[in-house]
């Protein structure tokens, strides 16, 4: 029976056997452990769609039930118009998983997803060595989206390359002055995960792909352009019973195989903002859409 979340909410708005046991065990800050879950909650790509976010967010609070966890699978920020309310909307719904009775930091869990790695990389862009093509670049994958929210553009950053490192170092430092002036996004932005998965070793969590010939911890950007490798696989990786990602070419909506699990309906591209309930099976018992 579904208990339901606190109603009281919103103010505002080729070696690949090493599994989750090892990487917990070396303190592997990078992924994140879901501890004692009993189903994991996954949510595709939101690409900055606060509103459909919103709507998502109120249909889960209803079905969340005790031993439940929640992951986002990357690809918060860019595309849409309202990257900044998206980030405000994750704040409020992980206050209202943590007011629930028994509930820990580690039950919700937000990956860095292609949009977040790129994100990452612009604020770095003064070391570059050819910054106005990696600016240009960038803003064409839809990180201006993200320039926007904290009060940024993809020309200030073109003007600003042309007067070389040191404009872009203040540029940047800008950047992140902006962001650390909403409250609890540097906090966010700052405890990204590259991975994560359950401590039984059931379920792992990706943004976009693996190469199923890596171990976890060389997956390197293999996790956010891996794609290929994720379509490919032919048998369980490391272990798990299923690998989840949320982004996905083409946007299938919730398409299960033998050893994988995608979560994208195309949230920023017209499309629909999904998130898969699965149990420790690696079954799909529950999904929903906004």
């Amino acid at each position: 029976m579904s208990a339901g979340l606190p109603t009281s909410r919103r103010t505002n708005s080729p070696n690949n056997r090493q599994g989750p046991n090892d990487m917990a065990t070396r303190g592997e800050a990078r992924f994140g452990t879901l501890r004692r879950s009993r189903r994991v909650w996954a949510v595709g790509a939101i690409h900055g769609e606060a509103t459909l976010l919103t709507n998502l967010h109120t249909q889960l609070a209803g079905l969340f039930e005790a031993g439940d966890r929640v992951v986002y699978l990357g690809n918060i920020l860019g595309v849409g118009d309202a990257v900044a309310a998206t980030v405000d909307e994750l704040l409020v719904f992980r206050r209202q998983i943590l007011a629930v009775p028994g509930s820990h930091a580690c039950d919700i869990m937000f990956l860095r997803g292609s949009q977040e790695e790129m994100w990452h990389k612009l604020l770095q862009i003064h070391l570059a060595i050819n910054p106005a093509e990696v600016i240009s670049w960038v803003g064409e994958q839809g990180v201006e989206a993200t320039l926007k929210a904290y009060g940024g553009s993809l020309q200030e950053g073109l003007n600003r390359a042309r007067g070389g490192a040191r404009d872009l170092a203040r540029w940047t430092t800008e950047l992140r002055d902006a962001v650390a002036n909403r409250p609890g996004h540097r906090e966010f932005m700052s405890a990204l995960k590259r991975a994560a998965f359950t401590d039984d070793g059931a379920l792992l969590f990706v943004h976009a792909g693996i190469d199923p010939t890596l171990p976890i911890d060389a997956q390197k950007d293999a996790f956010w352009w891996g794609s290929a490798g994720f379509d490919g696989m032919t048998k369980p990786f490391a272990g798990f019973r299923k690998i989840v990602r949320g982004y996905a070419p083409g946007h299938p909506g919730i398409d299960i195989r033998p050893h994988s699990i995608s979560v994208d309906g195309g949230a920023g591209t017209g499309g629909s903002l999904m998130a898969a309930c699965i149990d420790m099976a690696g079954d799909v018992v529950a999904r929903i859409e906004a």
